[in-house]
């Protein structure tokens, strides 16, 4: 059985989300990242939510939606600019990908 959890107007389905949850990078020795994650501090201002919800929503969504859908997703359903939904999009391709 799924559970719902609702945060900040955010809703997904936890049963999904372990099967294959990507998790937020952690800060590196140099004290910056690098390639799509060095967007994340900048979303995480920007719309006010810790990077791991989108990296939840977006690995759940991509189980059936291309690339470009999701990140237009990202853009008409949470205003979010297509920068910021193209790294996360990214960042969790590449990490579903191994």
């Amino acid at each position: 059985m799924s559970c719902i959890f609702i945060k900040r107007g955010l809703r997904a389905t936890i049963g999904a989300m372990t099967q294959h949850r990507v998790l937020a990078p952690t800060l590196p020795a140099s004290g910056k990242f690098t390639g799509p994650a060095s967007y994340f501090p900048s979303i995480e201002k920007t719309y006010d939510r810790p990077i791991q919800e989108w990296l939840d929503l977006v690995a759940d969504r991509l189980d059936s939606h291309r690339h470009m859908d999701v990140v237009a997703w990202l853009k008409s359903d949470h205003g979010m600019g297509h920068g910021h939904a193209n790294a996360i999009v990214a960042y969790v391709k590449a990490k579903l990908a191994g």
